[in-house]
Order: structure tokens, then C-alpha cells, then sequence
């Protein structure tokens, strides 16, 4: 199981990771909202603005604080 620094203490597993994608967008905003009336979103950005979303085969959705480039060259570095 490889672990993934996502920023400020939080790590996820690499391994189980479908998307990266940009929290801008109209359909990941969707996604993101119906994370969270599921109950399955965790949100890991402490307090700051969200510009990162990690999909997870699990169904999760993980909202990070950091761009989605930082977080696959970190990938891409592991």
C-alpha cells in the first residue's frame, strides 16, 4: 500500500485513486455535492479553499487543499 502526502498531515492510498481533477468544473462541483449529502466526501483541506478532488474507487471523494499538478508529481515521485 503505497501512501500519498496530500498536504497538511493527510495521506491517501495511492492505490486506490481513480481521478485527479481540478474542483473548478460544474460536473465535479456535482460530484463533490453529492459526496457529501452521501456522506462519503472527506474533506482534508483545513479551512482553505478547495482546488484539488481525488476520486477513489471506493466511491470517496477527497477535497484538497492543493493544485492537481503538486499532487500527481508527487505521485509520479513515489
Amino acid at each position: 500500500m503505497r501512501m500519498l502526502n496530500i498536504g497538511f498531515g493527510n495521506s491517501v492510498n495511492a492505490d486506490r485513486i481513480v481521478a485527479v481533477v481540478s474542483a473548478d468544473a460544474a460536473p465535479i462541483k456535482r460530484i463533490v455535492q453529492t459526496a457529501k449529502d452521501n456522506g462519503t466526501a472527506v474533506d482534508a483541506t483545513c479551512g482553505r479553499k478547495t482546488r484539488c478532488v481525488i476520486i477513489c474507487d471506493s466511491g470517496h471523494v477527497v477535497l484538497c487543499a492543493m493544485t492537481p499538478e503538486t499532487i500527481t508529481s508527487r505521485d509520479a515521485d513515489a
